[in-house]
């Protein structure tokens, strides 16, 4: 049958088939029927995100992902230079001593607080009928 002869939705999805070859592989691997598939693509259209699972990714973006994986690779690379030089008992120390200045503070705010509570507890000089 030739492409005249069908359906004009029948050649879309043809031709959306061909722009897809993972579908393709899909459809042939699965063993699923081409129904199940031109249905989905008659009720979701061209454009639905579930037809991103079947594109097929450019050399540009194989490109791109091998740049980002290189980069990665030297990111952590250089990570682990900076850790060999790390002194750990100098940051046990000064973990420390933040530790220290940060009780210190909380103290310091907790005296405040209860300074502040028991001036408000004070009586008033003219309050005469409180018990």
């Amino acid at each position: 049958m030739k492409e005249q002869e069908l359906h004009p939705s029948i050649v879309s999805f043809k031709h959306f088939v061909n722009n897809h070859p993972a579908l393709l592989r899909e459809l042939r691997k699965s063993g699923r029927s081409w129904q199940e598939y031109y249905e989905k693509w008659a009720l979701l259209g061209e454009d639905d995100p579930y037809w991103d699972q079947f594109m097929e990714k450019s050399e540009s973006t194989k490109h791109t992902e091998t740049k980002s994986n290189e980069k990665n690779f030297e990111l952590i690379s250089q990570i682990m230079k900076l850790t060999e030089n790390i002194d750990i008992n100098k940051i046990q120390g000064q973990v420390s001593n933040l530790s220290k200045t940060i009780g210190t503070v909380q103290e310091l705010v907790n005296q405040f607080q209860e300074s502040k509570q028991e001036k408000s507890r004070e009586p008033h000089p003219f309050d005469w009928f409180h018990d």
